[in-house]
């Protein structure tokens, strides 16, 4: 093999790994803005169910003050 042909391999090589580094990066740049839009909506997520969580706590009180009083008209207390 001359060095004519090893250069055309080297330089062959090199522009196959620079396009695989290209790709490699538009991947990168693409899942990192994915993992943004994922990061904000799993906030938003993350907020509703506190939301919930709240609510249902609050109906939780509720009923827990409907049977006290429930308890004490039937001559439970």
């Amino acid at each position: 093999m001359t060095i004519d042909e090893r250069l055309e391999r080297l330089t062959e090589r090199h522009e196959a790994l620079t396009q695989s580094v290209e790709l490699i990066t538009a991947d990168i740049r693409q899942l990192t803005a994915e993992n943004r839009q994922m990061a904000a909506a799993n906030k938003e997520r993350d907020q509703r169910i506190g939301e919930i969580m709240e609510g249902v706590a609050r109906l939780l009180h509720i009923a827990e003050i409907h049977e006290h009083r429930i308890t004490r008209l039937e001559g439970g207390e």
